[in-house]
């Protein structure tokens, strides 16, 4: 049962080249050793010093960004990449204000992560390949050694037939009641469908009644069969914090069949499902799981070919999880309803920092009602992508609103592959030159913005005079914009003039 990938999949943004890493310490170095207020207060660092800890800083950013990354495989690495960098400068801080320091003191200070191996037995490692039962023997002798304390596996990226799968499965059940986490995503990949669902079949006999934290399936095809051969293991989880079904063949009846089998998602605080095949009826399958997760902090239900029936039950059920913080609806064919019913749903979410809804077809309507929400909810937001919703000018006052209510909070923006033009970047370009704290990205690309609304967002980022600074030694990067003339718009001269005088209204940003 091989999972299927899109070719948009294969564009990652983690892990980063080696070459990439190098640069990052690089400049972890250049920051340790330029003087600065935090210099001033803890003394500069020397330049070995610097280079040592830089690497030490590089290395725990990396773990815990691919950490992060291996919560959602399928994505393309943005949060991974996010929290590299987050993590780096947090850290370049902290040993800043650690100052200089001897080499007796620098031996006696631990490394600021210390990995969780001696808990974690992981065979993801290397390139994806068939297991062998004598293989399996030799690769699973860890699991077996008296006083191990392994309590979270990874078979990932492992393909089991029938004789690794018995050799597995009765190491398993000697472990399974000290296991916190199972991660068994893609472990039947180019199987014959009989031979994958006695695979997993075996697996969730074995693990039945261990007490999970953790669980992902993803990556497997499972379809109804594939779900029901994990029956055992699913009915025996009444503890679940995650849940995964990435890419794992979730049709309508599989999402029934999921509901059906798991007792209790009460203490549920991520469930992922994408890349599937879910349709309307088992969007409103999943919606009764997301009912009974009141506890719910992140929750993803993107490219599942869900439509208005569907999102409109998924809205309605999001209203019991008040602590939400990350929504990803993402590319599926909801239409502009299940983003009015968003509207009553996420003023009720007062922790969401994250939402993408991007290529929902949401238009105007939905738009502006999830903008409106968003505007009157009091939560931090950080990250909002709408791109590819067809949305025009017309829903540019509701967006600038709600930018400017959390121009405290936001980090990025995309509003990419929509109709805005020029008179909604206008709009969209004064909001922005109100005092933001955090933001980092704005994508307005591929909206039909020409001169006036390329200038008038320009201006509101960093001044026109900075971009042609930026760009006088690079003039292929910034073509002229007197081309993009807004008079050979569809819309005509009225259009022009109207868009003239709002640009005439906005300032120049001049910098301190």
């Amino acid at each position: 049962m091989e999972s299927t990938q899109s070719p948009m999949d294969s564009v990652k943004l983690w892990p980063p080249s080696h070459s990439t890493r190098l640069i990052l310490v690089d400049r972890i170095v250049k920051n340790l050793t330029t003087p600065s207020i935090l210099s001033r207060k803890y003394g500069l660092l020397s330049k070995e010093e610097a280079e040592e800890d830089s690497k030490q800083i590089e290395s725990a950013a990396f773990v815990a960004a691919t950490q992060q990354f291996e919560k959602e495989p399928e994505s393309d690495g943005g949060s991974a990449v996010q929290v590299y960098a987050k993590e780096s400068s947090k850290l370049m801080v902290e040993f800043i204000k650690t100052g200089p320091r001897t080499k007796e003191d620098r031996e006696a200070i631990p490394e600021l992560i210390t990995p969780d191996h001696e808990h974690v037995f992981d065979l993801s490692g290397g390139r994806r390949a068939f297991i062998e039962a004598e293989e399996a023997r030799e690769l699973l002798k860890p699991l077996k050694e008296p006083g191990n304390k392994f309590t979270k596996i990874c078979f990932s990226n492992r393909s089991f037939g029938l004789p690794a799968a018995h050799v597995t499965a009765s190491v398993l059940s000697s472990v399974k009641d000290r296991l916190t986490e199972v991660d068994l995503s893609d472990i039947v990949s180019r199987r014959p469908e009989p031979e994958a669902v006695e695979v997993m079949k075996m697996f969730s006999s074995a693990l039945e009644g261990c007490q999970l934290n953790h669980l992902n399936l993803s990556n497997n095809a499972l379809g109804e069969k594939g779900v029901r051969a994990f029956g055992g293991l699913l009915k025996s989880q009444g503890n679940l914090v995650e849940l995964c079904f990435m890419n794992a063949g979730i049709s309508q009846e599989a999402a029934k069949a999921v509901c059906e089998l798991i007792p209790s998602t009460g203490k549920l605080k991520m469930l992922h499902f994408h890349h599937n095949m879910t349709g309307d009826e088992g969007a409103v399958a999943i919606s009764q799981l997301v009912k009974g997760s009141p506890n719910l902090e992140d929750f993803r239900c993107s490219s599942s070919r869900i439509g208005s029936a569907g999102g409109i039950a998924l809205a309605e059920a999001l209203k019991t999880s008040t602590l939400l913080k990350k929504l990803d609806l993402r590319d599926n064919m909801f239409g502009p309803k299940p983003g009015v019913a968003l509207n009553h749903t996420l003023s009720t979410h007062l922790n969401l920092t994250e939402i993408y809804l991007s290529y929902l077809n949401l238009e105007n309507e939905g738009t502006i009602a999830i903008a409106d929400a968003l505007k009157e909810s009091i939560s931090t937001l950080e990250i909002i992508e709408m791109a590819g919703n067809n949305i025009t000018s017309e829903a540019a006052n509701a967006l600038a609103k709600c930018i400017i209510s959390k121009k405290h909070s936001l980090t990025r923006i995309n509003l990419s592959e929509n109709e805005i033009k020029d008179a909604g970047a206008i709009v969209i370009g004064k909001a922005l030159e109100d005092a933001f704290e955090r933001l980092c990205v704005v994508d307005l690309s591929s909206n039909g913005i020409r001169r006036d609304g390329a200038m008038a967002l320009a201006k509101a980022v960093v001044g026109v005079e900075v971009v042609r600074e930026i760009f006088k030694n690079f003039p292929r990067m910034l073509g002229p914009l007197d081309e993009n003339d807004p008079r050979e718009d569809e819309d005509g001269g009225d259009k022009f003039d109207e868009l003239e005088s709002k640009l005439k209204e906005l300032e120049m940003k001049q910098k301190e």
